[in-house]
């Protein structure tokens, strides 16, 4: 096993474990109640995972899907998911900064005396992190939630980027996938922060648990790298169909164009539709990704009817280059005539030359 691989192994499913116990430190301190370090829990499932990966596949990557990706979103999204819910009771001041700075100063004071009055460094050290962590927990909580949005899909795209990749997909395969993935993600943090932040939504308790599942169903799309792959399918009887071929020759268009229809934009469009004509709620900015989502749809049936009707030509083109050639087969309505001519060849070469040679020698 490379040390490279190995190291990129486990320093990013690290950076993962740490992002997910953050966000769970935050759940904790939120509702103030000890059970919800429960949820750091959910952790050990990707330790399980690390351990399967570097015993069975050397540290390398999973063909078409990411478990260590998965995982990730199974341990940080419940965490998300309690924050944005508590949302509608947090309070932030008017000059939060100015707070943050008396704090911050009183408490470095503070240490500084107690690390003049004690011996060594390990005691200056412990009170500098207990600064540093009540001065984080100073910040308003609605800080907080947007940062952890920020940085797990920051997370998603260069833990992508870290993990070492499998035999089956390419260096070139990567780059365009995780030039995707920025695009992705910067369009489901818009929808999140966008929609979550108008205040006729936060009234609604059923309509955020709405948008975050939506937001929770977009999220799954990155554990999967179908869009960059081609499934490259065998010559086999089953490829004949024509669904079938279509499949196999453009495997990633097709993936693309299903993960913006039924996981990014169509439910996005959907959300946005209900909440302008359903509740009534206008804005600018959620008129505007309206439209984009309106458009983006209607390119991607474009490039699917685009993809079909290329298919079908080279279809017909090929069926009829097939019925200009001499067939390989015979017809069977000539299954007969070839038979008599076969008969007759037979009977030709059955008859003895030396017959043929005397015949005229008799005459």
């Amino acid at each position: 096993m490379e040390l490279m691989v190995l190291l990129n192994a486990l320093v990013t499913r690290l950076l993962f474990v740490l992002h997910s116990l953050i966000g769970v430190w935050r759940v904790t301190a939120v509702k103030k109640e000890p059970k919800y370090w429960l949820l750091a829990l959910l952790n050990l499932l990707l330790c399980l995972e690390t351990g399967l990966t570097l015993k069975f596949k050397q540290g390398r990557g999973y063909k078409w899907f990411s478990p260590a990706i998965f995982l990730y979103l199974i341990c940080t999204v419940p965490s998300l998911w309690l924050l944005e819910i508590h949302h509608g009771t947090q309070y932030c001041g008017n000059e939060p900064g100015a707070v943050q700075m008396n704090v911050s100063n009183q408490d470095f004071n503070q240490s500084r005396d107690t690390s003049h009055g004690s011996e060594g460094t390990g005691h200056h050290i412990i009170q500098t992190a207990k600064v540093f962590v009540n001065h984080l927990s100073t910040i308003c909580e609605t800080v907080w939630t947007l940062a952890l949005h920020q940085t797990f899909l920051l997370l998603l795209v260069v833990g992508r980027w870290l993990l070492p990749i499998g035999v089956e997909i390419t260096r070139d395969q990567l780059s365009q996938l995780l030039l995707m993935f920025v695009g992705t993600a910067a369009d489901i943090l818009e929808f999140a922060s966008e929609t979550l932040d108008i205040e006729d939504v936060r009234k609604n308790y059923a309509l955020i648990n709405a948008i975050l599942a939506v937001w929770t169903w977009s999220m799954l799309q990155f554990p999967l790298d179908l869009a960059v792959q081609h499934i490259g399918c065998k010559p086999t009887a089953s490829t004949r169909r024509i669904p079938s071929l279509l499949l196999c020759r453009y495997s990633a268009e097709l993936w693309n164009i299903g993960v913006s229809l039924f996981i990014q934009d169509g439910p996005f469009f959907i959300v946005r539709s209900i909440l302008m004509g359903h509740f009534r709620i206008f804005n600018q900015m959620l008129v505007f990704f309206t439209a984009k989502n309106i458009l983006v749809v209607t390119l991607q049936l474009y490039r699917l009817a685009v993809i079909t009707l290329d298919f079908r030509a080279t279809i017909l083109q090929k069926s009829r280059k097939e019925v200009s050639c001499c067939p390989c087969e015979p017809y069977k309505a000539s299954t007969h005539a070839t038979a008599d001519q076969d008969t007759e060849m037979k009977e030709f070469v059955a008859v003895p030359p030396k017959e043929q040679s005397q015949a005229p020698s008799e005459d």
